[in-house]
């Protein structure tokens, strides 16, 4: 165990923590230059197009007689629960830094999770062969924020390879050994899990006590389920079988799990014939901030888009489903997220990993709603509203959120918090030029295009992360929108009452571009109650029905005319209007 060092990578989105990653495993030799491929780690195809890492992803490496367990991580706020488990799993973490960009806002996040799980931070300078690196004073940044001296980070360049053999010395000198006991009974945290179309469901885990052996019979503590170690093995970075995994190593397990449900992330594995008495801490629940609904488009598809959500859940521990039922859609699920990032990777994930076709509804966050009888309701979509005469209060959840910016744009920032109802809490500088403003607001206002106007008003340069802060009581109220005449429940949404005419105006003149024309005049309403606030008219399509005539008098004009009219009033009654799918994501964005 003394020549063992588990650590992860953890730094803010695009810093170059898969690129650091490529250079450590080709300098080791864990993958030969002929295999060697940019972001090799990132296996999904999602994740090399967007250039960002979604999922965690183990590696073992051998350095100078030690063993070196990498743990890849996400650097995008959406995915920090990745970023949490990874941690649990570890002794030592490389903080990486842009040496152009410097501190932004998920470097500050990843650092206090890092230092919440007590681990040897190792800061390192990225990118100091690019122009515009000023490392000078990227270092003062990073000695301030974790209390070292600025001649003790290291300086690399992870595409060129330039000061990652100093980086592996100093990993093994530096991040102590794990500890563990090799002849207490076996226990493992099961840090992620995934499901393989022919070998079913495989555990990766870390072992802290004992060891573990091919054929051993296993027993998960907090599900109760036995299972079997059918094959072990370790990263390299593919799956390479082994005999066991001994203590403080990480590796994978291929189980005899029947049900995707018996394998969950944060469990303990141990003996079946020696079990460990006290589990492992574990992670903590996670609770989604987002909210949406997915429908199949064809009905018959229903039952493959559970099963892809069972797969999926096992692969992604922090999102959750349960059955949802609409007028219009029909059968479907509702997801929960940990932001909307997240949700456009999962709805792509579904449509490419298990070929569905999916109507997604607007996202919404939850609300907590006091009754006139005192009870407590959660809501997660605004058609589960109780009638209005039994509401009390509702209630919605609020952020704190965290923007690190330079200080020449802070006029524009201020002014954007103030725009989503939001209230600045604190200023401080990192550096002279590096202002962090604190603030709170309402979770469902930066929800949508809060990140997009950040970038644009900041000129690329703001970051923002944020963490959820608790539920305040606001004016609330739930509005409807009405095509035809109908209400179409999936389209509802609740807002706070002074953005409520805006927000009517904004989605019925969406829904006007999207919503085909008939031969009849559709009107499209937003209301609150029995109070329209918004309306706008899908204009009926026009028929000259007067064209074959040749002449005669005006009244056989008119007597057309006349039935058309009458015709056109008929068809309004029982004339059904097709709602795209696209009429469903009008919330989405701004654009």
């Amino acid at each position: 165990m003394e020549a063992i060092r588990n650590f992860c990578i953890i730094a803010h989105i695009d810093h170059g923590k898969s690129t650091l990653a490529d250079r450590m495993l080709e300098i080791t030799g864990t993958v030969e230059k002929r295999e060697m491929k940019h972001q090799l780690l990132d296996s999904m195809d999602l994740e090399r197009e967007k250039g960002i890492t979604i999922k965690l992803q183990p590696v073992q490496m051998a350095w100078r007689n030690h063993t070196l367990n990498l743990i890849d991580t996400p650097g995008h706020v959406d995915f920090s629960y990745e970023v949490s488990r990874s941690l649990a799993a570890v002794e030592g973490a490389i903080l990486v830094v842009d040496a152009a960009q410097g501190i932004q806002a998920q470097t500050l996040a990843n650092v206090y999770l890092a230092l919440e799980a007590n681990l040897t931070i190792i800061p390192v300078l990225n990118k100091i062969d690019l122009p515009a690196a000023d490392p000078e004073r990227v270092s003062r940044e990073v000695a301030n924020l974790i209390g070292c001296e600025p001649n003790e980070i290291l300086r690399i360049s992870a595409k060129d390879g330039t000061g990652v053999e100093e980086l592996l010395d100093k990993l093994v000198e530096e991040i102590p050994p794990p500890k563990g006991d090799q002849t207490k009974p076996l226990r493992a945290l099961v840090f992620d899990s995934v499901y393989d179309e022919y070998r079913g469901v495989i555990l990766y885990v870390r072992v802290v006590d004992g060891s573990l052996k091919k054929g051993d019979s296993l027993k998960m503590i907090f599900s109760g389920q036995n299972t079997l170690a059918i094959d072990v093995g370790h990263f390299a970075p593919s799956m390479i079988a082994d005999s066991e995994i001994p203590c403080g190593q990480i590796g994978y397990i291929c189980t005899n799990l029947k049900s995707i449900a018996e394998a969950r992330v944060g469990d303990t594995v141990t003996s079946e014939k020696n079990a460990a008495q006290t589990p492992l801490d574990g992670y903590k629940k996670i609770k989604p901030y987002v909210y949406a609904g997915f429908f199949p488009v064809s009905g018959e598809d229903y039952p493959a888009l559970k099963d892809a959500l069972e797969k999926l859940t096992l692969n992604d521990a922090s999102l959750q489903y349960e059955p949802e039922t609409s007028k219009v859609l029909g059968f479907g699920f509702r997801l929960g997220f940990l932001g909307l990032l997240h949700l456009e990777i999962v709805k792509e994930r579904l449509e490419r990993e298990f070929n569905l076709q999916l109507v997604i509804t607007n996202p919404s966050v939850d609300y907590q709603v006091k009754t006139t009888n005192n009870e407590s309701v959660e809501v997660k979509s605004a058609s589960d509203l109780p009638d209005v005469s039994r509401i009390l209060e509702i209630s919605e959840p609020w952020i704190n959120g965290e923007i690190i910016v330079p200080s020449t744009y802070l006029g524009s920032i201020i002014q954007l918090i103030n725009s989503v109802r939001g209230v600045q809490k604190n200023l401080s500088y990192i550096e002279k030029e590096l202002a962090l403003v604190s603030f709170e607001a309402p979770l469902a206002n930066v929800l949508t295009d809060f990140y997009d106007d950040l970038k644009s008003i900041s000129s690329g340069y703001g970051s923002f992360n944020y963490d959820l802060s608790g539920y305040k009581a606001e004016d609330l109220v739930r509005v409807d929108i009405l095509v035809g005449g109908e209400m179409v429940d999936s389209l509802s949404y609740i807002t706070h009452r002074s953005e409520a005419l805006a927000a009517g105006r904004k989605i019925t003149e969406k829904l006007k571009e999207v919503i085909p024309r008939q031969l009849f005049e559709i009107s499209l309403q937003a209301a609150i109650g029995g109070k329209v606030i918004a309306r706008e008219d899908v204009k009926a399509m026009g028929k000259n029905v007067t064209a074959k005539l040749y002449g005669g008098d005006v009244s056989r004009k008119n007597k057309l005319l006349d039935k058309q009219k009458k015709g056109k009033k008929r068809m309004k009654k029982i004339g059904k209007v097709d709602i795209p799918a696209e009429a469903f994501m009008v919330l989405l964005k701004k654009d």
